[in-house]
C-alpha cells in the first residue's frame, strides 16, 4: 500500500495538525522546535528592534507556523505599555464615507506593521465613552475619532477616558475642532459647500432645498452654512432646510416629505452627503419625477457610487482615503502637521443646468 504524502505542515492528509491536538503552543515550544534560545524566539515574534540573524529568523518563523503559534497581543501590550493596534471609531460602518477613511488608515497601518480595529459609535456619546473605556484596556497605540461631533462640549466621561488614554502613552486624533486629542484632522466643509453653491447658481438654479442632519452636528452645519452662503451670494435662494441624518433612508424620507408639500420644476436639492443625496434621488423617482431635467440633485464627498448612479451625481470631491492616511500618520508622527486637503466641485448629469 502506498503511504500518503505528507502535507505542507508535516502531517498526513486527513489528520489533524499537531498544534490542534493539545494546549496552545507557547513561545518556549517555538524556541525548542527552532533550536534557538527563548530570547531569540521572542525577538523574532514579538517585534523587537534588536536584529536577529536571517537564518535564525527563518527557523523561528517556520517553527511558529508549524506549531500554529500566535503571539499574545495582550501580553505584549502589558510588557510594552501598548499594543500594535490603531483603533478607529466611526459613526456608521455602512457609510462609504467611513469606509474610505478606514482604507487610508489601514494603508498607513500596513506600512508600519500595525493592525486596525474599528468600533461603531452611532454618534451616541454614552456608547462612545464605553467604547473608549474598553479600548483603553487593550492599550492601542493610537485612537482615531472619525465621527462628526456636535458643537456641544465633549461628554465629560469621554473626555476623562481620552485623557487617561493619553496619560498612558496613547495618541488621540480627532476630526474637526471640538474632538480633543493630540491632533485634529480638518476638512474645510464650509468652503467646499460654498464653492458648490456658487457653481450651482452659475448653472442657472435659483431655488434650492437642503437636506441636513440634526442641528448642532458640526459637519452638517458647516456644509449647510457654506452652501447657503455660496448659493444665495450668487443669486439663488435656499427655500427650505430639512433635517434628518446622514443615512440614505434619511435623505429619502426628507425628500419624500418635501415632494408631498410640493417641489417646483428646476428646484435644486443639496444633500449634505452623497448618501443622503442618493436617497433623495430615489424618492424623486418614486414620486414619478425625473432627476436632473426636472429636479436637480447634488451631494458632498464623491464616494465611488456617486459616479455609478443614474444620472451620475454632482458633488464635492473629498480625498477621503488620504484623509484616513493623514489621520494614521498623526498617530505615529510626533511632529505631524496636516497637509492641506484639496476639495473639488465635480459637476455631473444630476445637475444639467437650467435653460435660459
Amino acid at each position: 500500500m502506498t503511504k500518503p504524502a505528507a502535507s505542507a505542515d508535516g502531517t498526513s492528509p486527513g489528520r489533524t495538525p499537531r498544534h490542534a491536538r493539545g494546549p496552545a503552543p507557547t513561545l518556549h515550544d517555538v524556541a525548542r522546535e527552532a533550536g534557538v534560545s527563548l530570547a531569540t524566539a521572542s525577538r523574532v515574534l514579538n517585534g523587537s528592534e534588536r536584529k536577529v540573524a536571517e537564518q535564525y529568523r527563518e527557523r523561528v518563523e517556520t517553527a511558529a507556523a508549524a506549531l500554529g503559534y500566535t503571539a499574545n497581543v495582550s501580553a505584549q501590550a502589558t510588557a510594552r505599555g501598548m499594543s500594535p493596534v490603531i483603533a478607529l471609531l466611526v459613526a456608521d460602518i455602512a457609510d462609504p464615507y467611513f469606509g474610505l477613511i478606514a482604507s487610508g488608515v489601514a494603508r498607513g497601518a500596513d506600512e508600519h506593521g500595525l493592525v486596525v480595529t474599528i468600533a461603531i459609535t452611532e454618534r451616541d456619546p454614552a456608547r462612545e465613552a464605553r467604547i473608549v473605556r474598553a479600548l483603553r484596556g487593550q492599550r492601542p497605540r493610537g485612537l482615531i475619532l472619525a465621527a462628526s461631533r456636535t458643537q456641544e462640549p465633549m461628554e465629560v466621561e469621554t473626555a476623562q477616558e481620552l485623557a487617561e488614554f493619553a496619560r498612558l502613552g496613547g495618541r488621540v486624533v480627532s476630526f474637526g475642532p471640538d474632538g480633543g486629542g493630540d491632533h485634529r484632522i480638518e476638512i474645510d466643509n464650509r468652503s467646499g459647500a460654498e464653492a458648490l453653491g456658487r457653481r450651482m447658481a452659475a448653472l442657472g438654479y435659483r431655488s434650492a432645498i437642503a437636506l441636513g442632519a440634526a442641528e448642532g452636528v458640526r459637519t452638517s452645519d458647516d456644509r449647510l452654512t457654506g452652501f447657503r452662503a455660496g448659493f444665495e451670494g450668487a443669486g439663488g435662494v435656499v427655500q427650505d432646510v430639512r433635517r434628518g441624518g446622514f443615512r440614505r433612508e434619511s435623505g429619502a424620507a426628507e425628500m419624500a416629505a418635501a415632494l408631498a408639500d410640493g417641489v417646483a420644476r428646476d428646484t435644486l436639492v443639496f444633500g449634505i452627503s452623497d448618501v443622503v443625496a442618493i436617497g433623495a434621488m430615489s424618492a424623486i423617482r418614486d414620486a414619478g419625477r425625473e432627476v436632473g431635467a426636472d429636479i436637480a440633485v447634488c451631494g458632498f464627498d464623491d464616494v465611488p457610487v456617486s459616479g455609478d448612479v443614474s444620472p451620475a451625481l454632482t458633488t464635492v470631491r473629498v480625498p477621503l482615503s488620504e484623509v484616513g492616511y493623514q489621520a494614521f500618520r498623526a498617530t505615529v508622527d510626533a511632529d505631524w502637521e496636516q497637509v492641506p486637503l484639496p476639495l473639488e466641485v465635480v459637476v455631473r448629469a444630476s445637475t444639467p443646468g437650467v435653460a435660459a
